[in-house]
C-alpha cells in the first residue's frame, strides 16, 4: 500500500521526490508577499496606444509589449530601461507576442499577418507570414517540431513550418477551423490543443498531431459533454449572438451522433490522433445565460486550465480554474477528458468590450489577474499551495493574496517574469508597470 500511495503521489506531482525545487518555489511565493509597484514606463499614448499583451523572453532578459497603434516596445525588465521601439511592426493593432527562443520572437496583428523578429537585428523583420483572412489574435509554438501555430477571428488555426523559413515566409497549412474562435493554446507537452469560443464552448484536440491537417470528416468528434444544458450541441443554448450554434465547422451536417462520426486517425490499440471533444465549462451564476470565454491560459504543469469568462451581456466577469480529469475512453468516440471547476472568483466589471489577459506564475501556485486599475494576486489557498495539494470537493473561491494598483486606467494584461520575482502589467492608456519585492 505504501508503494502504490507513493507512486500515486508521484503521478499527481506530490512529494519532494517528484519536485526537489518545490521548497524554492515556496520561498519565491513568500517573496510575492512583499511585492510592490516598482517602476512604470509611461510613453505618449499618441504613439503606441493601449497595451494588449506582454511577453518576457525565456531567460527573462527582455520584456516585449504589444501595442494598439502598430508598435512593439522592448524593455530591460531589470533596469526598467526602454531598449527599442518597433514603430511600424505592423499596419494595425499588435495583439500577441511569442518567443520561439531567447532571440527569435513572433508578433501577430489585426492586419492579418504574423511577423518574425530577431533580437540581434531589429531594424528589419526576419519575414512576414500571410495566410489569415482576419485579425490574428494568438500565437503558440511547439518546441519539439519547431512549428508555429496561430489562430485568428477568421476561425482558422494555421501551422507554419519555421524549419523551412525564408525571407519570403514559411510553408503553412490550415490545421483546423471553428466558428466564434477566441483563443487557442497548446498544453506544455503539446499533447493537446485547447480552443475557446465566444459562444461559451471549449474545444479540446487530444493526442495532438500538428503534421496532419484536419478537414471536414477527417477526425473523430467525441461526445459533447455539457454542464449547463442537456440540449444537443448544435442547438442554441442561450440568447444572444455569442451562443448561436455549434462551434464546430461540421455544424451544418446536423446533430452530432456516433453513427455519423468517422475514425480514420484511430491508432491500433490506442486512442485516435486529433480527436475532438467539445465541452461547456460551468461558470458560476451563468447557468441560465450564455457566456463568452475571453481569455484562456494553461497551468505550467498541464494540470488545469484558467479561463476568464464574461456573460453575454457583459455585466459579470469570472476567473475560473478547471482541473483536467482524464481517463481511458470506453469507446473510441467517448469522452477522454472532462473539466471540473475547482476555484473561481468574480472580477471587477470595468473596461467592457476589452479582453483581460491573465496568467499563472511560473510555478503555477498563483494567478495574476487584471482587476480594475490594477492586478490581483490570487492563490488556491491562503498559503499559495500547489493546486494538486488543495483540490476541494466542490468549487471554492480563489484566495486574494495581494491587490496592487499603479495605473490610472483599466488594466488589460499582466505577466509573471519566468526567471525573476517580478510582474508586469499594461493598461488601456498605454502605461506599463513593474512590480517586485521591497523590504
Amino acid at each position: 500500500g505504501g508503494l502504490f500511495a507513493w507512486l500515486r503521489g508521484r503521478c499527481l506531482g506530490r512529494g519532494a521526490a517528484v519536485d526537489p525545487a518545490r521548497d524554492t518555489f515556496g520561498a519565491m511565493t513568500g517573496l510575492y508577499g512583499a511585492i510592490q509597484p516598482a517602476d512604470s514606463v509611461s510613453l505618449s499614448t499618441r504613439t503606441h496606444g493601449a497595451v494588449f499583451n506582454l511577453e518576457y523572453s525565456p531567460d527573462g532578459s527582455v520584456l516585449t509589449v504589444a501595442c494598439e497603434q502598430t508598435e512593439v516596445l522592448l524593455f530591460d525588465p531589470i533596469s526598467s530601461k526602454h531598449i527599442k521601439t518597433l514603430s511600424e511592426a505592423h499596419e494595425d493593432c499588435v495583439n500577441n507576442i511569442r518567443f520561439l527562443d531567447n532571440r527569435l520572437f513572433a508578433t501577430c496583428s489585426d492586419d492579418t499577418t504574423i511577423a518574425l523578429w530577431d533580437l540581434r537585428k531589429l531594424n528589419t523583420k526576419v519575414c512576414t507570414l500571410h495566410g489569415h483572412t482576419s485579425w490574428v489574435k494568438n500565437i503558440e509554438y511547439d518546441t519539439n517540431t519547431r512549428l508555429l501555430v496561430t489562430s485568428g477571428f477568421d476561425g482558422n488555426v494555421i501551422i507554419w513550418d519555421t524549419n523551412r523559413c525564408t525571407e519570403e515566409g514559411c510553408p503553412h497549412k490550415k490545421f483546423f477551423h471553428t466558428r466564434f474562435l477566441m483563443r487557442m493554446r497548446l498544453t506544455p507537452d503539446c499533447s493537446k490543443m485547447l480552443i475557446s469560443t465566444s459562444s461559451g464552448y471549449l474545444l479540446i484536440l487530444h493526442d495532438l498531431d500538428l503534421n496532419k491537417s484536419l478537414e471536414v470528416g477527417s477526425y473523430p468528434i467525441l461526445r459533447a459533454r455539457r454542464t449547463t444544458s442537456s440540449s444537443d450541441i448544435t442547438s442554441s443554448g442561450s440568447s444572444g449572438p455569442r451562443a448561436m450554434g455549434s462551434p464546430c465547422h461540421q455544424s451544418n451536417s446536423g446533430p452530432l451522433s456516433e453513427k455519423t462520426l468517422s475514425r480514420p486517425s484511430q491508432r491500433e490499440g490506442g486512442s485516435p490522433r486529433n480527436s475532438l471533444e467539445v465541452l461547456t465549462p460551468e461558470v458560476p451564476g451563468e447557468r441560465d445565460r450564455g457566456n463568452c470565454i475571453t481569455s484562456l491560459q494553461l497551468h505550467p504543469k498541464g494540470w488545469a486550465t484558467l479561463l476568464r469568462c464574461s456573460s453575454n451581456t457583459d455585466d459579470q466577469e469570472w476567473t475560473c480554474v478547471y482541473e483536467f480529469q482524464e481517463g481511458a475512453p470506453v469507446r473510441p468516440v467517448s469522452p477522454r477528458c472532462s473539466l471540473r471547476l475547482t476555484h473561481c472568483i468574480e472580477e471587477a466589471n470595468v473596461g467592457r468590450g476589452y479582453i483581460k489577459e491573465l496568467c499563472f506564475s511560473p510555478d503555477g501556485r498563483m494567478i495574476s489577474s487584471p482587476h480594475s486599475f490594477g492586478i490581483r494576486l490570487l492563490g488556491f489557498d491562503a498559503h499559495c499551495s500547489e493546486l494538486v495539494d488543495c483540490l476541494p470537493r466542490e468549487a471554492s473561491p480563489l484566495r486574494e493574496i495581494r491587490c496592487l494598483y499603479s495605473h490610472d486606467d483599466v488594466v488589460l494584461t499582466t505577466k509573471f517574469s519566468p526567471t525573476h520575482c517580478q510582474i508586469a502589467s499594461g493598461c488601456l492608456s498605454g502605461r506599463v508597470s513593474l512590480y517586485q519585492p521591497k523590504f
